[in-house]
Parts: C-alpha cells; structure tokens; sequence
C-alpha cells in the first residue's frame, strides 16, 4: 500500500473513532429517557416488551464500528479504539460533576436542582455503562477474530451477528444489574428491560448487517485488500 494510501487509511480511521467515542458517550448522558419502540402493547413480567432507554439507540453503532475496524484495522487497532472509548467517557463524567458543582446564577435558564436531575445520575449510570462496556466490547472483538480466524475470512455476517449477540446481551445485563444495584432503575424492571433491550439490540445487529458488508465492500476495494487482508497503519 501506497504512503497515500496509508494516511488515507489513517484519517477514516480517526473518523470512525470520533464517530464511536460521540455514540458512546452521548448514550451515557440521555438514558433517562425511555419511549416505546414498537407501537404494539406486549407486556413480559409486567414490564412493556417494548419499551427502552433512548440511551440504548447510539449504543449498536459502536459495535458495528468496532466490527468495522477488527475486519480491516485488526484486533489491536479496536482495543485502541474501546480504550479511547472508556478514557472520553470518564472524562466526560469528571466534566459533568464540576459543572453540577458550579452554583447556578438566579437568572440562569437551568436551576441546580433541574440539572441535577438530569445529569445527577450519570456518574452511576457512567460507571454501570462502563464496567459493562468494557466486558462487552472486548469479548465482542474476541469473538469476531475467533470466527474471523476461524472461517479464514469468510463468512462476514456470521461473525458479525455472533460475536455482537452474545457481546450484547452481557452489556445489557450487566448494565441493568448495575443500575438497579445503585436504584436507579426498580428492580421490578429488570427482566422486561433486559429482555426488551436484548431483543432490540438482536434486531439492530441484523439490520446493520448490509451496512458492515457495505463498509468492508469499500475498503477493500479502495484499498484493494483481499479477503482476510487488513491495513498496517503508521
């Protein structure tokens, strides 16, 4: 590959990073919010089947980047990646407690308390995302290169909806273990929200199937890789 090529390669690289650490940190700041995302009224273990955080809807799009980057940057260059991830959302967390900290003027638009009530918990939630994040996205990578290595390449929906189910369902698990540990979420909602959050994660994990396909489809011919090949940056 040429010199070009590489720091071509490089740049989309930092793209795709800044697009991962935006989706991750911003689902830790609004998952207050909860809607339903199918109109039907289904409920299991008294809770709505179809009902999540809004926090929950950046979150797969950081899996199919992390997929993303393991197909063509590797294994390495995505734990990069989800280090990064963890390190902006820490510091974001440490940004929020010394804005809650700074008294509110009598005029401001946002008084202490109704800041507080918004982004108050997202220390908690920032830590439960985390700790659960971090087990997630490493097993995710794992498993993607034991099926990458194993199928010698081929077979990229395979490996993609694999390794993001099971990856998936210990992030959504662990998460909610950890908020309704800390109350902020009654645990009379944890089998509904784990079941309804797995499922919506399953979907979207099939849905963004076509797009990592695509994804892969124009780095490699860009780049002319071939199958299994992945680009060595500087």
């Amino acid at each position: 590959m040429t010199l070009k090529n590489k720091l071509k390669a490089q740049r989309i690289y930092f793209l795709l990073g800044a697009l991962f650490i935006t989706s991750l940190v911003v689902s830790n700041l609004i998952f207050q919010k909860f809607f339903y995302w199918y109109p039907l009224n289904i409920s299991v273990f008294g809770f709505s089947l179809f009902e999540i955080s809004v926090g929950i809807l950046p979150y797969p799009i950081t899996f199919l980047i992390t997929d993303l980057i393991s197909e063509i940057y590797g294994k390495k260059r995505a734990n990069d990646i989800v280090v990064a991830g963890i390190f902006a959302s820490f510091f974001s967390l440490l940004i929020i407690y010394v804005a809650d900290a700074v008294p509110a003027i009598k005029s401001s638009p946002l008084s202490n308390e109704t800041f507080n009530k918004v982004f108050g918990a997202s220390s908690i939630a920032v830590f439960a995302s985390m700790t659960a994040y971090l087990f997630a996205q490493f097993i995710d990578i794992q498993i993607y290169h034991f099926w990458k290595r194993l199928t010698k390449g081929k077979h990229l929906w395979l490996r993609n909806n694999f390794s993001t189910w099971f990856s998936q369902f210990i992030d959504t698990f662990s998460v909610l273990f950890l908020l309704c540990s800390f109350n902020i979420i009654d645990w009379s909602s944890f089998k509904g929200l784990l079941i309804s959050g797995f499922l919506f994660k399953v979907l979207v994990a099939l849905l963004d199937t076509p797009f990592l396909y695509l994804g892969v489809f124009i780095f490699r011919k860009t780049f002319r890789l071939k199958i299994n090949e992945e680009i060595q940056l500087l």
